[in-house]
């Protein structure tokens, strides 16, 4: 006996290209990522970007990547920077992700310090990974930086999510 199976809403469907690229980008929006702050010591002194590009690599070698836009004008000191680390921010940080989407060097008013390396160090984090660059690989309009953890900090709170360009916080069940 078979049983009828109920209509499939249909998708928008499409081919990237230059015409559906806003079309493209609000499709990976939906995907719900959570929010860093990566920073590294460059010649203009600390520097910091946010992204939401972060993901695990390997646990052994502990590996982690990110991957930052070639037209952003931090790009080479962040694809240069021999040390760097990766903030992952709790839901009270959400300004410390705004002010770094606007300018690099707004570490003014938020507790950080340096590491030996000379690397930002923002405190009070869910995570943070100290890194040396392992790897950078040519992406398209991106590359993929590629850091080997040198040094975990970590402690409990909540995380600030991202999804289809807003940010929210994550409910537990």
């Amino acid at each position: 006996m078979s049983r009828e199976m109920p209509p499939i809403a249909v998708a928008d469907s499409f081919e990237p290209s230059a015409e559906t690229a806003r079309d493209f980008r609000n499709a990976l929006g939906r995907f719900a990522t959570g929010i860093t702050v990566i920073t590294c010591d460059s010649e203009f002194g600390p520097l910091g970007i946010t992204a939401n590009s972060f993901a695990s690599v390997s646990l052994d070698p502990a590996l982690v990547l990110w991957s930052p836009a070639k037209s952003c004008k931090r790009f080479d000191a962040f694809t240069k920077a021999e040390n760097f680390a990766i903030h992952i921010l709790s839901e009270d940080q959400k300004e410390i992700c705004n002010g770094f989407t606007k300018n690099g060097g707004a570490f003014d008013g938020y507790d950080w310090h340096a590491c030996p390396k000379g690397v930002p160090l923002i405190s009070h984090c869910l995570s943070r990974f100290e890194c040396t660059r392992e790897a950078v690989h040519d992406a398209g309009d991106h590359a993929i930086v590629v850091g080997r953890v040198t040094r975990v900090s970590t402690q409990p709170g909540k995380p600030i999510m991202f999804y289809s360009g807003k940010f929210g916080g994550f409910l537990e069940q």
